[in-house]
């Protein structure tokens, strides 16, 4: 301070109360306080603001650039929407079979026989029918291999997509025949299941044998013959196939008119099942129409509660 302001104030002092003045060493104190106060809040705000511009300038420097416009692209190709008639049309597997409905070359399908939607694979005893109880003999049914059907020229109908065949031998009367009397005919009597669609050709194949044998040599008597042709009698099962069997009698044996012996082959299909009814005779007789097509239906009748 100059001697000046020193003298000025040494009178300024003397003039008013010397407690109301503070000293002039305390008066520069207090104004270098407030002097480095002020210095430090201008830097402070300096340094914040210096602060500020150096974390814009980082973010702006270190943020992801602007993107630009989308790049082009080549127009892109609708594949066409599949319709609901499309998607419905597609082949499903089956609930029955566990294969396929249809192929690409056409349907497919195979026949079904039993109720669990698969053809059988045995034949019980159940599945051969029992004669009415008019026609009983009282003789045992005895089951056992043979032939299905009579020889005709050598040929085997029936014989290929055999899945299993079962056969009996069946012993009858007519009703009016008295029970204890010796039977008046005979079945040999066959159930057969054949591979799906092979039932049919098993018919088909009996058919095309009768009708390319008409005539032929008695297997069992030699010299006498015996003619075969097909007779009317449709309406068993799915389809069926009958045919007579004629064959005259020896020399010196049957009546004056020469009737011979006549027997009836009736085959049944019902699906995959073929069952056949030989009538056989019995000690020569001659086999009866209307007992055959009685039977006929009482052995579709077992054939269907057996595949139910």
């Amino acid at each position: 301070m100059s001697r000046e302001l020193r003298r000025f104030y040494r009178s300024l002092a003397e003039d008013t109360d010397p407690g109301g003045l503070v000293s002039p060493a305390l008066v520069r104190r207090h104004a270098d306080r407030r002097a480095r106060r002020r210095a430090a809040g201008v830097l402070a705000v300096a340094a914040l603001v210096s602060a500020t511009a150096v974390g814009t300038r980082f973010v702006l420097t270190a943020g992801p650039a602007t993107p630009g416009g989308p790049p082009a692209s080549p127009p892109a190709t609708t594949a066409p929407a599949r319709s609901a008639s499309s998607v419905s049309s597609a082949p499903a597997p089956s609930a029955l079979t566990g294969s396929r409905v249809g192929s690409p070359s056409g349907p497919v399908s195979s026949a079904v026989t039993a109720s669990s939607g698969r053809p059988p694979t045995s034949i019980p005893d159940a599945a051969f029918f029992t004669l009415a109880v008019a026609n009983e003999t009282g003789l045992h049914t005895t089951f056992g291999s043979g032939p299905t059907v009579p020889q005709l020229c050598g040929a085997h109908p029936g014989d290929s997509g055999v899945v299993q065949r079962k056969g009996r031998a069946l012993a009858f009367r007519y009703a009016d025949t008295p029970k204890g009397y010796v039977p008046d005919g005979s079945y040999r009597h066959t159930i057969t299941i054949y591979r799906a669609g092979r039932a049919d050709d098993a018919l088909r194949e009996l058919r095309e044998a009768v009708r390319s044998c008409p005539v032929q040599e008695s297997p069992d008597t030699p010299g006498v013959t015996s003619r075969q042709r097909l007779l009317g009698g449709a309406g068993y099962g799915d389809e069926s196939v009958l045919f007579e069997l004629r064959r005259a009698d020896p020399p010196g044996q049957g009546d004056a008119a020469g009737g011979g012996e006549v027997r009836l082959v009736r085959a049944i299909r019902l699906g995959d099942v073929v069952t056949v009814l030989w009538e056989q005779g019995w000690e020569g007789t001659s086999s009866d129409r209307p007992q055959l097509d009685a039977d006929s239906r009482r052995a579709v009748d077992a054939l269907r509660e057996w595949l139910r």
